[in-house]
This record gives C-alpha cells, sequence and structure tokens, in this order.
C-alpha cells in the first residue's frame, strides 16, 4: 500500500503510523484509524478537497486490512 505521508513522517527510518500500530493495541489503532478517516471526511470541503478524501481513503483501506487480517 502506497503512504500517503510525506518524508518528514519517515525520519528516523520508519513511519509514523507504523510506530502508532506497534504501541497501541488493536482495538486502539482501529480507533486511530477511524478518527483518521472521520477527520478527513469531515473537512474536505473546508480545507484540501479531493486530497482529503484520498487520505480518508488511504486509513479506511488500512482498517479494512487490519480488519481482514483479524479474522
Amino acid at each position: 500500500m502506497d503512504s500517503i505521508n510525506p518524508d518528514h513522517y519517515k525520519v528516523g527510518g520508519i513511519e509514523t503510523i507504523d510506530i502508532m500500530k506497534a504501541k497501541l493495541t488493536k482495538e486502539q489503532f482501529e480507533g486511530y484509524l477511524l478518527g483518521n478517516i472521520l477527520k478527513y471526511t469531515s473537512r474536505y470541503r473546508h480545507k484540501n478537497g479531493v486530497e482529503d478524501l484520498h487520505k480518508a481513503g488511504w486509513y479506511l483501506s488500512r482498517l479494512i486490512d487490519l480488519l481482514e487480517d483479524n479474522k
């Protein structure tokens, strides 16, 4: 899956989302992903338009993968 994050999210050789996944419980990480989906879908008309919808879709794909991997 492609990243939506610029290079400054990868400082130290690991992306921020991978740190979040490693440090949070499954339920917490699920909430983190859902929170970002809600953030980007709520603001797209007022901030970055379609770019925010792509970001929401990226987080939605991650959430779907997480849930499918834990069946």
